[in-house]
This record gives C-alpha cells, sequence and structure tokens, in this order.
C-alpha cells in the first residue's frame, strides 16, 4: 500500500501532523489519559485505520519527530565514508538528524508533557525507538572497528543517553534556545572522543 492509499489522498506528512495536531488539542484540553484514539479521529476527520497507518498506538503521536531523526541516522551511517573514524560517523551522522531542528520546530513532547499529565507515558513510548537507535549505533561500531567490539556497547549507550540530555536541555532553554545541533555537539563530541581515545589504546 502506497502513502497516498494510507493516506486517503493526502500525503503522508500532511496526515501524521493532522492527526497530531488534533491529539495535541485535545491533550491540552482534557489530558492525557481522557482522550480517547475515537476522539482524536473524530476531531481529525479520518478513521481509525488511517489512525493506526502512522501510529502504533496512542502515545505514538508523540514521537514521529524522534522517528524521523532516528531514520536519517540510519541513513547517514548506512553511507558513512569508509576512512571516517567509526564514532565520528556516528557523531556526523546524529549532527545531520539533529539539522531538522530548531526555534521553529521543536517536538511537542519535549515542551508540553508537563501539562497533559503523560510524564511516564512519554518515557515508555520514546523508549523503544531509543533502544533501536542504541542497537544500530552498536552494530555500526562493530562493523566498522574490531578494536570497538567491547565498547561498543557502552559507547552506543553513552552516546545516545547524551544525545538525549542535550535534547532535554535544549527544549528547556525556551525562545532563546536556538538550533538543536550546538546543543548535540556539545554533548556527544567529547563522548565520542573518550572511546576514540580508549580503543586506541
Amino acid at each position: 500500500m502506497t502513502a497516498t492509499e494510507r493516506g486517503r489522498g493526502r500525503p503522508r506528512a500532511i496526515s501524521r501532523e493532522m492527526l497530531q495536531e488534533s491529539a495535541f488539542d485535545l491533550f491540552l484540553s482534557q489530558g492525557y489519559a481522557a482522550t480517547t484514539i475515537e476522539e482524536i479521529t473524530r476531531a481529525a476527520g479520518v478513521s481509525r485505520t488511517t489512525f493506526f497507518n502512522y501510529f502504533a498506538g496512542k502515545s505514538d503521536v508523540f514521537w514521529p519527530e524522534l522517528d524521523d531523526a532516528i531514520g536519517t541516522v540510519r541513513e547517514r551511517l548506512a553511507r558513512a565514508d569508509d576512512e571516517l573514524s567509526p564514532l565520528v560517523a556516528v557523531r556526523d551522522a546524529l549532527l545531520a538528524a539533529a539539522d531538522a531542528f530548531g526555534p521553529g520546530r521543536v517536538p511537542w513532547a519535549l515542551t508540553q508533557h508537563a501539562f497533559i499529565g503523560a510524564s511516564g507515558e512519554l518515557q515508555a513510548s520514546a523508549l523503544a525507538s531509543l533502544t533501536a537507535l542504541t542497537g544500530e549505533v552498536e552494530a555500526f561500531l562493530v562493523s566498522r572497528s574490531p578494536s570497538l567490539t567491547t565498547l561498543a556497547t557502552p559507547a552506543a549507550y553513552a552516546i545516545v543517553a547524551a544525545a538525549v540530555a542535550s535534547a532535554r536541555t535544549w527544549a528547556d532553554a525556551g525562545t532563546s534556545r536556538g538550533p538543536l545541533r550546538p546543543y548535540l555537539d556539545d554533548a556527544i563530541s567529547p563522548v565520542c572522543a573518550a572511546f576514540e581515545g580508549v580503543s586506541a589504546r
């Protein structure tokens, strides 16, 4: 089934954003727990089938931007220069994903979660995607450098944890936040450099 068929004639991004906006409006007005998928689809003017073409469940409306960013990382790692250090390639892939975020594009969940009573659901819904990202980073490091085999797991977790922390700091900075990339660079570059130094011993 194509994106057009899934979206009943609408481009995929527009349908997804429409569902997000409807969900967020409802979450703010009546709370996350009190909002049903049926109410979201009714407000968006689409069917339950359309909703589940884009999201596995209600909490997944929080993080499509995260999934897009992970897709960017995956693509960049797949075509990373063989001559590039694996840890540098990981850093560059994450920074490329960060370029999609700035003052005009901040994941709604990072700034509004306190108003809808869904902090636990937010964390749980992001966990699967972040775990997948960590696994991909780990696999890339192992595939590119045998010397990183024993370090790949801690390196992947440390890098992704630093990335998550930087995103939270960026979101909390408010209107003065600017683009995400400098925050991410400051957080992950020292981590990557530290593991680079250990692997070179």
